[in-house]
């Protein structure tokens, strides 16, 4: 009978999610594609911070180069997104395995690799502002089929394309996180998450486990910016590897509930719109108030963390007993035979 109860209330949630884009205007359904983005980059960024406990605060690199080599190989070969993801994948993943072996490797680690990351982000920002190839400052644009017909192929064609592309991307990387929770990996990632030194000293190997974390992390992302390039369709270093950017990243996983699968999607669909709908009101009123948006987000992450210091959804986790049959919602690291014993907690992940 349970399983029947929660079967019917996906079968609902899913009618719903499904048929809501025919329902909107277009602005508002610009709304639901940018909290949906968000939560996809958000559960990217989770996956390495909520999981494997390393922080990052320069996400906007592996977003914006997605973007970018997705964007410019459509410009200039004419290649279908679908082809490049791959190469963005694997560039990216690269490249955060590369940071993480610099920074890791050398005992940069904290607040201090966070630091290594914004650098990184910077120095990308930099690099395009500079490379013509790549409009520099000037800005990349995607060309824009007109009429109503829809190219997946090359992923030209209404937002409500995006919608839905976007809406895959969320469910498939919920499933896949809390899957990879499961494995001998996830379980090494949650160790060390707890207890590093604990887990050193029953032989995880902390370096290659490091590394994976943020490579996935870094991979996944990627394909969140390159998808959202061809739905904006103009790309702008300044703001694609910005330090604001990569601040909205993580500001879904924050206030929703870092650690949990639900958290980053909860963040983004409270802040996202909320912040949107601020920014409209202050247009119709003609009130503008320079980074004003930057100020409700700040505003809201200092609420957060006074009064829900675990985020939203573990506190209505914990009020409603909401609880996932399939993922390990207590003491996971029994499953590992050489888990430390410092690192058998209660780890909520749903």
């Amino acid at each position: 009978m349970r399983f029947l109860h929660r079967f019917a209330i996906l079968l609902i949630l899913g009618l719903f999610l499904i048929g809501i884009p025919w329902m909107l205007n277009h602005y508002i359904l610009s709304i639901l594609i940018l909290s949906l983005y968000f939560a996809y980059v958000g559960q990217a960024w989770n996956l390495m911070m909520g999981y494997a406990g390393q922080l990052s605060l320069g996400h906007a690199l592996y977003v914006g180069l997605g973007a970018y080599i997705g964007a410019g190989l459509f410009v200039h070969f004419a290649l279908s997104p679908w082809v490049t993801a791959l190469l963005a994948f694997g560039i990216t993943a690269s490249l955060g395995a590369f940071i993480a072996w610099l920074g890791f490797r050398f005992g940069i680690k904290g607040v201090h690799f966070a630091l290594l990351t914004i650098a990184f982000a910077e120095c990308a920002r930099l690099i395009f502002e500079h490379w013509s190839y790549f409009g520099a400052t000037a800005g990349l644009f995607l060309p824009v089929k007109g009429g109503q017909a829809m190219d997946l192929i090359h992923l030209r064609g209404q937002p409500i394309l995006f919608y839905y592309l976007f809406l895959a991307m969320v469910v498939f990387l919920y499933f896949f996180i809390g899957r990879l929770l499961h494995t001998r990996l996830g379980y090494f990632m949650l160790a060390l998450r707890e207890d590093q030194q604990a887990a050193e000293s029953l032989g995880i190997p902390l370096l290659r486990v490091k590394i994976i974390a943020v490579a996935l992390s870094g991979g996944t992302a990627s394909l969140g910016g390159l998808v959202f390039a061809f739905y904006q369709n103009s790309l702008f270093p300044d703001q694609t590897f910005g330090m604001a950017r990569s601040i909205e990243f993580l500001m879904g996983p924050i206030v929703g509930g870092v650690g949990t699968l639900l958290g980053p999607i909860v963040g983004a669909f409270l802040l996202t719109p909320m912040g949107e709908g601020l920014a409209y009101l202050m247009d119709t009123l003609n009130f503008n108030v320079p980074g004003l948006k930057h100020l409700f987000y700040g505003s809201a992450m200092l609420l957060i963390m006074v009064f829900l210091p675990k985020g939203i959804w573990p506190t209505l986790q914990r009020r409603f007993a909401c609880h996932s049959p399939s993922l390990p919602t207590s003491d996971p690291m029994q499953s590992v035979p050489s888990a430390p014993s410092t690192a058998q907690k209660n780890t909520h992940v749903l």
